[in-house]
């Protein structure tokens, strides 16, 4: 007959804010402190653990990066946009003579003011300009054959 093992005794010493933790714990529980304490080293030394872990912040990783390619993306977009804009209002907008000056920037304030009510809707309820632009550029491109092999 073979004889069963049988546990083996540890003595350690704790802090006693680690101790008081483990007895709290092990009370709310309802299971010894030993109990507690097994498990926990038996989780410590599991080399699953250190294996779900990364796994984990590896998936974690991922996510925050796809978001951060998509935010480079938003914001190359706003860039581009703008740039574009200031070059043809630049281009297309002659200055006024001085008399006019005063009339335009009027104008300009009442307009502005629409122009901000106006983005203040659109971001309220969307569609987003991000969402009506086609994730890959380059693909749409390849359909209308402007883009041949790269």
């Amino acid at each position: 007959m073979t004889k069963s093992a049988k546990k083996q005794r540890l003595s350690v010493y704790l802090d006693p804010a680690v101790m008081r933790r483990l007895a709290e714990h092990a009370a709310r529980r309802d299971h010894s402190r030993s109990l507690i304490a097994e498990a926990a080293i038996e989780s410590f030394l599991s080399p699953d653990a250190a294996e779900r872990q990364e796994a984990a912040i590896t998936k974690r990783l991922d996510q925050l990066d796809r978001r951060m390619t998509r935010m480079e993306r938003d914001v190359g977009i706003s860039v581009e946009m703008l740039a574009v804009f200031v070059r043809f209002w630049v281009a297309t907008t002659p200055a006024l003579p001085e008399p006019a000056v005063q009339a335009a920037r009027a104008k300009a304030g009442e307009r502005y003011d629409q122009f901000v009510t106006a983005l203040g809707r659109r971001l309220a309820k969307g569609p987003k300009l991000r969402q009506e632009i086609a994730e890959d550029f380059s693909d749409s491109h390849t359909g209308m054959g402007l883009a041949r092999d790269e």
